[in-house]
């Protein structure tokens, strides 16, 4: 067979068969059969279906080459109700899943802990409290939240304050050993990523310090606080100081009991804001915290972290959403800290403690070989912010084919919108709903879509050119060179895909 890409094959009775023929084929058997079996390639573009903006439907494989990526492309798409596969593209290749991992963590997750569970923050005292005071230490302690901000932990204090407590004899102590300590989700990415913090038992802001800058007349004054809706404390835990130097643009200190930051003086122009990853998050909760009770009048001293949860009372406690509410806003907002923490609660809930994301992630793994089946995968953490997480588009289709999934999974997909080729909204509409993944030079999508007359199904559509992507990261850069116009390119890859699907399979 002739052509640009060697990785498809047709099935000798595809070119002769009607497109009802070759649907029936399709579900009939030869689809059904494992990946990597010949496969029945889509019939010949038909005739333009009304309203949905294109003179024909193209061939899968013809959209793959017009988009023109680099590396490899592999797509994969499933009938719902079946399970039979439809259409595939190079199935069993192996590629980063960047944040399409994170549907793999809600599934985990959800099968593990329940849509009920709740992680608790916690306000003890080791001592009984007499006319306001306690008589000990209080203690400030995690329990994982990765959805804590500094509103919340504002209610947390109100709650104390109102409990009756106005004083404490002993000291102010922060525990974060109900996790692991893992200072950072992934090595390869640059020191000052906001998306890659440090993770812990007590999580707050998403471990993220606020860092802004302005310019007057006499310099710069730089603000580092813990920002979110309704306060914004200052902090001195993390700090920043102005270099003169050309490069880095920022460089980290790390200490025992200070974030110390500096960044050059030529990269922050006349003025503007950015979040840096915070590497002392229980510290940081805890000068929080005591800023906080303070605005109401109790005054705590400097937190110090403990190791060990000394034996203690409740004052006050404040419970995460529900399991399904934070990993509904996860997959929106694709937030790394929730994915990890979230796939670690799960991981002790299945056998004991683990230290690292890596053997957190083998124990994801092995569930997911025994409950879906997938044999091609190999996750290295929860997030897929690392890069050497690699999963076929066949086994994600399984996973998200598999019995009682969709029920779970697609009711907390984000909507993603599709197009014609003018911009705008399909007419009928093709329903989307999905978990978009991005790193440089990687961009992937995995979801569910319906065609116009109801027919489910469930797809994996990956792109990732990881020579050029090993090459960027050995360069250092924030952003490297290209990596926009490669997602951008496979973005509209992908959505051509969907369009294809939801006018082929119309009913």
């Amino acid at each position: 067979m002739t052509g640009k890409n060697t990785n498809r094959t047709t099935h000798p009775v595809a070119a002769r068969l009607s497109r009802r023929g070759a649907i029936g084929l399709l579900l009939g058997g030869v689809a059904q059969a494992a990946f990597g079996e010949p496969v029945v390639r889509s019939p010949l573009p038909l005739a333009r279906p009304t309203g949905l903006g294109l003179r024909a439907i193209p061939d899968g494989d013809q959209i793959v080459d017009e988009a023109g990526l680099s590396g490899a492309v592999s797509y994969a798409l499933a009938d719902v109700a079946t399970g039979a596969v439809l259409e595939m593209h190079d199935p069993l290749r192996q590629l980063p899943p960047a944040s399409v991992a994170k549907a793999m963590t809600a599934l985990y997750a959800l099968e593990t802990l329940g849509p009920e569970y709740r992680f608790s923050t916690r306000v003890l005292a080791t001592g009984p409290v007499v006319e306001g005071v306690v008589q000990g230490d209080v203690i400030l302690a995690g329990g994982g939240d990765p959805t804590l901000d500094t509103d919340m932990l504002a209610g947390l204090a109100k709650s104390v304050v109102d409990a009756g407590v106005h004083g404490v004899t002993g000291r102010f102590l922060v525990w974060d050993g109900e996790l692991p300590r893992i200072q950072e989700i992934d090595a390869t990415q640059t020191e000052y990523a906001g998306y890659n913090p440090t993770i812990s038992g007590l999580n707050l802001n998403y471990n993220r310090v606020h860092f802004e800058w302005k310019r007057g007349s006499d310099g710069y004054s730089v603000k580092m606080d813990a920002r979110a809706q309704a306060h914004a404390p200052d902090v001195r835990i993390a700090r920043m100081v102005i270099s003169d130097r050309a490069v880095p643009v920022f460089d980290h200190e790390p200490g025992e009991s200070v974030d110390r930051w500096s960044v050059a003086r030529g990269a922050l122009g006349n003025g503007g804001a950015r979040w840096l990853p915070v590497r002392l998050p229980a510290l940081y909760a805890g000068e929080v915290f005591v800023a906080l009770c303070g605005a109401q009048s109790l005054r705590l001293p400097r937190a110090e972290r403990v190791s060990d949860l000394p034996e203690a009372k409740d004052l006050a406690r404040h419970d995460s959403p529900p399991l399904t509410h934070m990993l509904r806003d996860m997959l929106k907002y694709s937030t790394n800290l929730t994915a990890e923490v979230i796939g670690i609660a799960a991981s002790h809930a299945r056998g004991g403690r683990i230290t690292s994301l890596e053997a957190s992630a083998r124990r994801m793994n092995a569930w997911a070989r025994v409950r879906l089946g997938m044999r091609h995968m190999s996750f290295v953490d929860h997030s897929g912010l690392g890069g050497a997480s690699e999963v076929s588009v066949a086994d994600m289709v399984k996973m998200l084919s598999a019995q009682g999934v969709e029920a779970q999974l697609a009711p907390i997909l984000k909507p993603i919108p599709v197009y014609d080729l003018d911009g705008n909204a399909l007419d009928p509409p093709v329903s989307v709903v999905a978990k978009t993944g991005t790193l440089d030079f990687v961009s992937t999508l995995a979801g569910y879509v319906t065609a116009p007359g109801g027919k489910r199904m469930a797809f994996a559509i990956f792109a990732g050119d990881e020579a050029t992507r090993a090459a960027a990261k050995a360069n250092g850069a924030e952003v490297p060179r290209g990596a926009k116009t490669y997602n951008t390119r496979a973005k509209r890859m992908q959505q051509a895909l969907l369009r294809r699907w939801g006018a082929y399979y119309a009913l």
